[in-house]
């Protein structure tokens, strides 16, 4: 393929992507700080650079996938970053789950382009290795459509929201509802076990009826209530921070989702 895809943030999340767009025919151009993770994605078919800008500069499409809000602005703004290297017909997708504000001020630094994606990702690095992840796009329609075969290396299913920061909205509220939801499984298993229920003999059981959820099943297969919270938690409550801090910057009220994420049974505040 002719396109150019550059990449920064070949992390947990990262590394696969890298490998499914590399298999997927795409020339990718990574920076990669960690010596282990470039050996790899070099094995991988992968071209390593040394900085932001060089895995920018010559790229179609950059797509960034680092953890936090100071890390985006680190990696994507400021002379030296992704926006101050690619052309201004250059498409940058940003797959962190942050604030809104964050990447609206990013663009508003570059209105010229090149144009900013806000891309934010439900699934795992399984399922970004097995290419069925979930993409959700905010942004200009031409941009997204431009991105949309890109991810499809990795994504089975991409959600354009709406306008820049709107899939960022939409990942913020779905974050919030599977932390109340995980909040509610665990209550439901605080009643369980009142009852005399086991609690692996409840969610097998909660599996072929109508009280199932995309939590309970997470729970489930991740070998019940203590290794969920030990797996799950550290990246919850850091999207519930997120959650809460972007409505609280807008005035909303997260009402009964936010008691529910507050006072259940996980520690997530």
């Amino acid at each position: 393929m002719s396109q150019v895809i550059g990449f920064v943030g070949a992390g947990q999340m990262g590394e696969p992507m890298v490998v499914r767009l590399v298999r997927a025919g795409y020339r990718v151009v990574v920076y990669a700080r960690r010596e282990p993770v470039r050996e790899r994605l070099l094995a991988c078919g992968a071209e390593v650079v040394d900085s932001v800008a060089a895995a920018a500069a010559a790229a179609d499409i950059v797509i960034v996938c680092v953890f936090s809000d100071a890390q985006l602005v680190e990696v994507v703004g400021g002379p030296d970053g992704v926006l101050a290297a690619a052309g201004p017909d250059t498409v940058v997708v940003s797959h962190t789950t942050g604030a809104v504000s964050t990447v609206k001020d990013l663009a508003a630094t570059h209105p010229e382009g090149p144009v900013l994606l806000d891309g934010p990702v439900s699934g795992s690095a399984e399922d970004i290795a097995a290419g069925k992840l979930t993409v959700l796009l905010g942004g200009p329609a031409l941009a997204v459509e431009a991105a949309r075969p890109v991810l499809e290396a990795y994504a089975r299913t991409i959600v354009a929201t709406g306008g820049l920061g709107s899939a960022l909205g939409v990942k913020l509220v779905n974050n919030a509802l599977f932390a109340a939801n995980a909040q509610l499984v665990a209550l439901a298993a605080e009643v369980g076990r009142r009852l005399g229920v086991e609690d692996t003999d409840l969610l097998d059981a909660l599996a072929a009826c109508s009280g199932n959820s995309f939590a309970a099943t997470s729970i489930r297969r991740t070998g019940g209530f203590p290794k969920f919270e030990q797996l799950a938690a550290p990246f919850l409550r850091k999207d519930v921070a997120a959650c809460v801090a972007a409505t609280a910057d807008l005035g909303v009220d997260l009402g009964l989702l936010g008691t529910v994420i507050a006072d259940g049974p996980f520690e997530l505040g």
